[in-house]
């Protein structure tokens, strides 16, 4: 009897772990499961597997609206299927503005994709709606410090209220760490989240930043002066409206469920294959297209480009996967 129950357990244990129930999310275990799936896309080492959950769960800033969020205002497109092509990538449509569309940024070791999400494609859209005539990034700091409705700054925020905010507060400009260019810069370095790569180790998580409304020491610029406003709006979540938005208007701000296994991706077209949900996250989507016959969306996330396919990624379209096409919001710039 004592051998049946202990050979019992170990046939338990091992059905535990080998049907995914207990594998360490950043194990060679786990990344060669998924890879043995032959799915879509394929798995590879982003993380040490070392890392500390709880760090790339800090990375995970979507908080989920409540009955009292504001809601934006939705925006329809009229929809001509015909013109929709089959593959779009802002970089290559508006050419004069891919140095800016392509930044890659870091959010470093705060929760603030919210954030980063947002002011990306604003500072995308400025550039578009000004016919590459004005040229700035977005802080992604002024958000992140002053936005009192956002959320709770590196311990997350909501996509929508980051476009609100731009429409009744303003955003000012600035770039990445110690970046002279604008009035803001992202106060935390970027740092290797990652196993490829040589940037300064992550430290422990920083708190929020107090709020100034005045611009670095470094700039030329004045806070008031530099502030940028525009409108703010949601998408529906049907394919063809998000892909009418972005080649009308330019990339928007998405967020989506973040399950373990997404954390290993490299090459292909996302879809969740394996392991637990672990966060929501915000992006910034900026084209489409289609891979060996699966449709994707063409995202940039906000890990350094040391992360995924040079900080970028592919995810399902048309069937909401893990809810990318769900919270779609936007704005036009006041120019």
């Amino acid at each position: 009897m004592k051998y049946f129950l202990h050979f019992a357990v170990v046939l338990a244990t091992v059905a535990l772990v080998y049907g995914g129930v207990h594998l360490h999310p950043l194990s060679d275990d786990f990344i060669n499961r998924i890879n043995s799936r032959k799915s879509t896309w394929k798995a590879g080492r982003n993380f040490d597997i070392d890392t500390p959950i709880s760090h790339i769960k800090q990375l995970l800033g979507v908080l989920p609206e409540t009955e009292n969020t504001p809601k934006l205002p939705k925006k329809i497109h009229s929809i001509n299927a015909q013109e929709i092509p089959d593959s779009f990538d802002a970089r290559e449509a508006w050419p004069d503005c891919a140095p800016i569309i392509g930044n890659i940024r870091d959010q470093s070791t705060c929760g603030s994709c919210w954030a980063f999400g947002a002011v990306e494609a604003m500072s995308d859209r400025i550039c578009i709606h000004s016919n590459a005539t004005v040229k700035v990034n977005i802080s992604a700091e002024d958000p992140l410090d002053c936005c009192t409705i956002c959320g709770m700054g590196c311990n997350g925020g909501m996509p929508a209220m980051a476009w609100l905010h731009w429409t009744v507060n303003g955003i000012v400009t600035g770039g990445n760490y110690e970046d002279t260019n604008g009035c803001k810069a992202y106060s935390f370095a970027p740092c290797e989240h990652h196993v490829d790569g040589d940037l300064p180790p992550c430290g422990p998580t920083k708190p929020t930043p107090d709020c100034k409304k005045e611009c670095d020491s470094g700039s030329s610029l004045t806070y008031q002066n530099d502030l940028t406003h525009g409108s703010n709006y949601g998408i529906d979540p049907y394919p063809k409206q998000i892909q009418t938005e972005i080649m009308t208007n330019g990339p928007v701000e998405a967020s989506f469920s973040v399950y373990e296994d997404f954390l290993s991706y490299k090459s292909g077209v996302y879809q969740h294959l394996e392991g637990e949900y672990a966060g929501g996250h915000a992006i910034k989507i900026l084209g489409w297209g289609v891979e060996n016959d699966t449709p994707y969306w063409l995202v940039a996330n906000s890990w350094n480009e040391d992360w995924g396919d040079k900080g970028y990624f592919k995810i399902l379209r048309g069937s909401n996967e893990c809810g990318i096409e769900g919270s779609i919001v936007a704005g036009i710039p006041e120019l």
